[in-house]
């Protein structure tokens, strides 16, 4: 599979695709030419590390989890790392929740504030008018 239909498959860019590549994190195969030639694993590949990504891992912390994907085999410091990017997930999760949950919060004060007083806003006529004489007071 050449590599404009795997970035448009996979999501990316082809520039994206591209810098996998350079940080090791995607190997494609090589034709005649030294075209590139990618697999449909790669596909599910580049989703991962966009997935990854998306969760806050850089590159070189993804780099180290790939040989797990592609082995399956897992020495004990590729399950500490698999470990210690799980919690490091789980802990962003609960901050998000509890912002959310925060927002919330500030979202239902302000609905029934606004239910209570509801703002009056003048006309737009109305609001230039008073502007020019805020203005031609303090002058």
């Amino acid at each position: 599979m050449r590599i404009g239909k795997v970035a448009a498959r996979a999501g990316v860019s082809v520039r994206a695709l591209r810098y996998y590549e350079e940080q090791g994190l995607v190997v494609p195969a090589r034709g005649s030419g030294d075209q590139r030639r990618y697999s449909e694993s790669d596909v599910e590949r580049v989703r991962f590390i966009q997935l990854l990504y998306s969760a806050g891992l850089p590159s070189k912390a993804i780099l180290h989890i790939l040989p797990f994907m592609d082995t399956l085999v897992a020495t004990p410091e590729m399950t500490r790392r698999l470990t210690d990017e799980r919690d490091r997930i789980q802990a962003r999760i609960h901050d998000l929740t509890r912002a959310r949950e925060r927002l919330d919060e500030l979202i239902r004060l302000a609905a029934d504030y606004t239910a209570s007083s509801p703002a009056q806003c003048a006309p737009q006529a109305d609001a230039t008018a008073s502007a020019r004489e805020v203005r031609s007071q303090h002058r």
